[in-house]
């Protein structure tokens, strides 16, 4: 996620763009730059290849398990944009709907205890896997 194009490439295959030309040509990337987000994508796990052509062979790219998992992460960006960088069109760029019954989905923070957070509530602190010791943990 920490790459430039990549929440953008994960957008659009989340909206149906799934071949690499209507990748391209949507997003305005440079074709290497395309192939190397998709490789690496693909290589952690978050799409999977699905050919869809023999000849010439051709895939799409599909999310995975993982990658739909990360919806979650672009409704939040999505939702952070709206709020505080208005595109000034009217209205939001998207808007995530639960499919079976069209209402609309946000990201939100929730306490395994006590439900919904406001973000201030929030604090992180190094979990078992920490492994910088020189970092100032309060």
């Amino acid at each position: 996620m920490g790459e430039w194009w990549t929440p953008l490439i994960l957008r659009d295959v989340f909206y149906g763009v799934h071949r690499f030309d209507d990748i391209l040509k949507h997003l305005g990337i440079s074709k290497n730059i395309l192939t190397d987000r998709l490789n690496t994508l693909v290589e952690q796990g978050v799409l999977r290849r699905v050919p869809y052509t023999d000849r010439p062979p051709r895939s799409e790219y599909r999310l995975t398990q993982r990658g739909s998992e990360l919806i979650a992460v672009l409704i939040g960006l999505m939702e952070w944009g709206d709020k505080w960088l208005p595109n000034g069109n009217d209205g939001e760029y998207a808007v995530a709907l639960h499919q079976p019954c069209g209402h609309r989905v946000h990201a939100r923070l929730v306490c395994d205890e006590c439900g919904d957070v406001p973000t201030g509530d929030v604090r992180l602190r190094p979990g078992p896997g920490w492994q910088d010791p020189t970092f100032p943990v309060a």
